[in-house]
């Protein structure tokens, strides 16, 4: 394998965060994103300030001190072959657009390895779970058409666990980090695509950046796994959370929805725990409640799923309804899941009404 790798990622917003990691790590970034966005990139590079254990202000970094290179493009203005593995770092919904859809049959058709970062894991991943009515699934998704072309051995998924956004007084290169976690990524079919996880796995670990004088590790690793059903374990803290950010008439911080009811968000969680499990997920596969509630004390702000629905956007990731379909195949169902599907159902219907 060669030592430095060129990356393909598909969104540049939260792409950013893996993007910047990459590039500590002297790898090739191109980041796919729209026009504006990706003339930004190419003069300015990518800023990313994170937060770092022990200092008060967070620590900013900028593409252009760091040993790799990045640049970014149109989604038409890629060749995704030239590649040697693609990241999904875009909204699902957002995987159905002109020219990304394109962009996306383009990568299936190159077999290039792809890892997801989304919090919605694609239809070809699911593919991958031993046991489970994948055709009884595209109704979750914006576009499941655009998954049709795409191998399920090359397709692995990432867990999103990092908290991001953009600052809205910032530029569109900016981004924030609010909870510097690490990604945990399951390993692909083949060893050898499994081989490029893990050099970019050890070469993160290894980075280092110039913080005050002194060469210092910054957090945010990957971190690979050979269980596919580790990235799952994310399921548990949408429910619990981001969903329940959703309200008929707007939306609260993750905060207030995991701690308003903690008995409840306690049932909901170690119930999407159980279901994981069913699926095939070691108990050592999970999160405990108790670790994502204390960690949900420092999320302050409303969920990026309600914060899209309160600017009125017709589309989301629906992972609440992914898991209510999987858990009714595994005869499993829960009234508090159902009331936040039916939530989400509702503020879409009224989005999409208004036009």
């Amino acid at each position: 394998m060669k030592d430095k790798l060129n990356i393909l990622l598909m969104g540049a917003s939260y792409g950013s965060l893996l993007g910047a990691k990459l590039l500590m790590a002297g790898h090739k970034v191109t980041f796919v994103c729209l026009p504006a966005e990706a003339d930004l990139i190419n003069s300015d590079g990518i800023r990313v300030n994170l937060p770092v254990r022990g200092r008060e202000k967070p620590v900013a970094i900028h593409s252009k001190k760091l040993p790799g290179a990045c640049d970014a493009a149109a989604p038409g203005d890629v060749d995704p072959a030239g590649y040697d593995l693609v990241g999904l770092a875009m909204q699902e919904p957002q995987y159905g657009s002109p020219g990304v859809v394109d962009l996306l049959d383009k990568v299936a058709k190159a077999r290039v390895p792809c890892m997801s970062i989304m919090n919605m894991p694609p239809l070809p991943y699911l593919k991958r779970i031993p046991g489970l009515d994948t055709s009884q699934l595209g109704d979750c998704f914006t576009a499941p058409e655009a998954w049709q072309n795409f191998e399920p051995g090359l397709v692995t998924l990432c867990s999103p666990d990092p908290q991001a956004f953009r600052p809205p007084d910032q530029p569109a290169n900016v981004l924030q980090v609010g909870l510097p976690t690490n990604f945990k990524v399951a390993r692909f079919k083949d060893d050898a695509h499994t081989a490029i996880l893990q050099k970019l796995q050890d070469d993160i670990l290894a980075a280092r950046y110039e913080v005050d004088g002194q060469m210092t590790e910054l957090p945010v690793k990957l971190k690979l796994h050979d269980s596919l059903y580790v990235p799952f374990a994310k399921w548990s803290m949408l429910l619990t959370g981001n969903y329940r950010c959703v309200r008929p008439e707007g939306a609260v911080s993750i905060f207030d929805a995991v701690h308003g009811d903690l008995d409840k968000s306690r049932k909901i969680y170690l119930w999407v725990d159980e279901l994981v499990q069913k699926l095939g997920a070691s108990p050592a596969d999970k999160v405990p409640f108790e670790k994502y509630a204390n960690a949900a004390l420092s999320l302050l702000n409303p969920s990026s799923a309600a914060r899209a629905l309160n600017n009125g956007a017709k589309n989301i990731e629906r992972v609440d309804r992914l898991v209510q379909k999987i858990a009714a195949q595994n005869g499993m169902s829960l009234d508090a899941v159902d009331e936040v599907v039916a939530t989400v159902d509702k503020r879409l219907e009224e989005n999409r009404a208004k036009g």
